[in-house]
């Protein structure tokens, strides 16, 4: 398990001999790559003596607690910290999205319960239409009742009329009659008392069959007024029957308004899709672009590696006591010291030396799982959507920026690990003298500083480009991040427009939904209430026809009566005469 250390030495003997090294764990890491405080157990290390009290180290500890591998941890720690920073952009950047989401979804929930509401309000206005046609229904059916009612009526005035023509045809017989016996009175005919009195039984039932009309004319009065009342219902009827009418033209001139501002969203929305996506091709351009000249600083970088490397082989190959190649060490006072002590001198170098290249060798590692990380991240782009294209170009700025600070950190321990090279051979030299061995070193030199020289001069030639190239990199990188701006803010407008497109579509969509159920409205009001007015106008006609013949029949009727009057009068005058009575 890797743990987080502090060194802790506590000093004791000539140059550091004898003394005891211990670590201080601090936390450790876990199975998910998390960290967590642990309590402070201190171990024993040997292999950290060389280190610096007070150091921070990355140490790696068996089941048994035995230590396994031991590591500076200042690069660990920078890339940890690097890491954290960057979940904490990633947590922010899904904090806004989830805002965002909020925000959407409460505008949904606010739509949604607006719907419910007009929903219920257009439930309401069914509901009132049906209770509506209802009532019309009922009026229909009152309207068929008086319907039927004056039919009777109508029967009944035309028995009567049958009967008043009868009796008006007995009426012409007896004036018929009556002037003949007019005619034989002025002739000298004489009349009894008998006769007489028949002549006044007849008059008497002439008079008596003269039908009367006031039953008639109050049923008549009663069906003026129900059509009346029914012709008021309708009325009303009418005139929401005018007013859903003027409301079906007020939606249809609403949905041309609408229908033209959509029209215009449309068209806006279309414009900002096309500067979107001009936008963003010139972003995919920018972004090659920049993809091949990071290539070309990997490249770039690569040779100066290789340079550094060819740098560190040829001071391998020079002389240890070239003042030129490593850094100079005091002889005399090594030719002084104690062979033991120079002994332990030697061998602290050698650890040292060890821990150091272990510590190169990691961060080299290190260094290669970089450029895989890179090589992999790279792969995902060229497959990867649109949506991941963001997220995974920003996780490539950051493996490589990761990759440039581990490099160049690399570059000065890579020289200061020779140098200590350099500085051991120098001291195994004068140990192996002084214990009498003979060595290699002492054979022919070759001077190598030319060929450094040359080294360090296309060293610089290649950091010169580098540096340029990265100045084109900045440049390029400040284009992209102005593009990505206007871009989003391209997209927020976009969203925007298509939004208000949504909102102006789903109100054009609800208004024909209205204006096709005012129509539906106005549709069954005119199928309703037309037939039912001509029913009531057939019905009022009918009743003034009815009414005008009544007025003839009460006419005719009063006619009979003075007839009637007549000849009784007549009568009494023949049966008062003196001859009549003689």
């Amino acid at each position: 398990m890797l743990y987080l250390a502090e060194v802790q030495k506590q000093k004791g003997g000539l140059l550091g001999g004898g003394s005891k090294a211990e670590l201080k764990l601090l936390a450790c890491q876990r199975n998910d790559q998390s960290w967590s405080a642990v309590s402070e157990e201190v171990i024993s290390a040997e292999d950290a003596s060389k280190l610096n009290d007070g150091a921070l180290v990355m140490v790696e500890l068996s089941p048994t607690r035995q230590v396994q591998r031991i590591q500076e941890a200042g690069r660990p720690l920078a890339t940890i910290l690097q890491n954290y920073s960057r979940q904490v952009e990633k947590f922010k950047a899904k904090e806004e999205e989830i805002n965002q989401w909020k925000e959407s979804l409460t505008f949904q929930a606010q739509e949604l319960s607006r719907r419910e509401l007009e929903m219920e309000d257009r439930m309401a206005q069914l509901q009132q239409i049906e209770e509506e046609c209802q009532n019309l229904d009922s009026e229909k059916q009152e309207v068929d009742n008086s319907r039927a009612e004056i039919e009777t009526l109508k029967q009944e005035i035309e028995k009567r009329s049958q009967e008043l023509e009868g009796a008006w045809k007995h009426l012409r017989g007896e004036q018929g009659r009556l002037e003949e016996l007019s005619a034989n009175l002025q002739q000298g005919t004489v009349i009894d008392s008998e006769q007489a009195g028949v002549f006044y039984g007849l008059l008497e039932g002439m008079q008596a069959s003269v039908v009367s009309t006031d039953a008639i004319q109050e049923s008549l009065n009663y069906a003026f007024e129900v059509v009346n009342t029914q012709q008021e219902l309708l009325n009303t009827h009418w005139q929401k029957f005018d007013q859903q009418k003027a409301s079906v033209e007020q939606q249809q001139l609403e949905i041309e308004n609408l229908s033209q501002e959509l029209d215009a969203t449309q068209n806006e929305c279309q414009q900002v899709k096309a500067v979107l996506d001009q936008q963003t091709n010139e972003l995919k351009a920018n972004t090659a672009v920049l993809d091949s000249k990071q290539e070309y600083v990997r490249i770039l970088k690569e040779q100066l590696r290789s340079q550094e490397d060819l740098y560190q082989q040829v001071c391998s190959l020079a002389a240890p006591g070239d003042a030129n190649l490593s850094e100079s060490v005091d002889v005399e006072a090594l030719e002084s010291m104690s062979l033991e002590e120079l002994e332990k001198t030697v061998q602290d170098l050698q650890d040292k030396l060890n821990i150091d290249s272990s510590f190169v060798h990691d961060q080299e590692q290190e260094l290669n799982y970089k450029e895989d990380a890179i090589k992999e991240i790279q792969q995902k782009i060229s497959i990867a959507d649109v949506s991941e294209l963001a997220t995974l170009e920003e996780e490539l700025n950051d493996e490589k920026d990761l990759y440039q600070m581990l490099n160049e950190t690399l570059v000065g321990q890579r020289r200061s690990l020779v140098q200590r090279q350099g500085e051991l051979r120098q001291h195994q030299t004068v140990l192996m003298r002084r214990q009498g061995k003979n060595s290699n070193e002492q054979g022919s030199q070759i001077d190598l500083k030319p060929i450094l020289v040359q080294i360090e001069f296309q060293q610089k030639q290649q950091f010169a480009i580098l540096q340029d190239v990265e100045r084109q990199i900045e440049q390029i990188n400040a284009g992209i991040e102005l593009s990505q701006d206007t871009i989003e803010n391209q997209t927020s407008e976009y969203e925007e427009k298509h939004q208000d497109l949504k909102v102006k579509e789903d109100n054009l969509l609800m208004l024909k939904d209205a204006l096709a159920e005012s129509r539906a409205k106005v549709n069954l009001y005119e199928e309703t209430l037309q037939p039912t007015q001509e029913g009531l106008d057939e019905l009022r006609q009918k009743l003034q026809t009815l009414s005008d013949t009544l007025a003839q029949i009460q006419q005719s009727g009063n006619s009979q009566l003075d007839i009637v009057s007549q000849m009784q009068q007549a009568l009494q005058n023949l049966t008062a005469q003196p001859q009549l009575a003689a």
